[in-house]
C-alpha cells in the first residue's frame, strides 16, 4: 500500500449546486490598517486619562502618566517610540515617594488663589510685587508661584517678579 501524494495545485473546475453562492472567503485586513486603529485608541485613551488626571490629588497624577507611558509603550513595543514606556516606569516608581497633600492644604491654597485672583488690573498686580519684594523668597514662593499661574492663564506674556534678578 502506497501513501497518496498531497494535491498542491487543487483547481475547481464546476461549482457544485451545493455551494454558498455569495461566499467569498476570509476577509483579510492588513497588518498596518489594525497597528494604526490600536495606536489611534492609545492616544485617545491618553487624551481620556490625562483629562482626568486634573481632578486628581497630585500623587496620583504621576502614576496615571506612568500607565499612560506604559500602556502606550506596550502597544507600540515593536516601534521606535516604544522608548516612551521608561519615563512611564519611572513615573510609577516615584509616585509612592512623593509626599501627599491634604485636604486642608489644598483648601488652603484654594482660597489663596480665589484671594489673589482679586489683584485683576496690572496696577494691582505691581503694588502686590512690590509688597512681596520686601520678604524672602522662600517665605513668597507659594503666592509668586500662583501668581504666575493666573498670569499664564490670562495670557500675559510677563511673569510677576520676572524682572528681578
Amino acid at each position: 500500500m502506497r501513501l497518496r501524494a498531497h494535491r498542491r495545485n487543487l483547481v475547481v473546475w464546476h461549482q457544485s449546486a451545493g455551494s454558498a453562492a455569495g461566499y467569498v472567503g476570509p476577509r483579510r485586513v492588513r497588518a498596518p490598517r489594525i497597528r494604526r486603529r490600536i495606536r489611534i485608541a492609545a492616544l485617545l485613551t491618553a487624551l481620556g486619562l490625562m483629562s482626568v488626571a486634573g481632578g486628581v490629588r497630585a500623587r496620583w497624577q504621576p502614576v496615571l502618566a506612568g500607565v499612560v507611558l506604559t500602556a502606550a509603550g506596550v502597544v507600540l513595543r515593536a516601534s521606535p517610540a516604544s522608548v516612551i514606556m521608561l519615563p512611564g516606569l519611572m513615573f510609577l516608581v516615584t509616585a509612592p515617594l512623593l509626599p501627599g497633600r491634604p485636604d486642608a492644604d489644598s483648601v488652603r491654597r484654594a482660597e489663596l488663589e480665589r484671594e489673589l485672583a482679586l489683584y485683576s488690573t496690572p496696577a494691582q498686580r505691581r503694588d502686590l510685587e512690590a509688597t512681596l519684594d520686601q520678604y524672602p523668597d522662600g517665605d513668597t514662593c507659594e503666592l509668586r508661584d500662583i501668581l504666575a499661574r493666573q498670569a499664564m492663564a490670562a495670557g500675559r506674556r510677563r511673569f510677576p517678579g520676572g524682572g528681578r534678578c
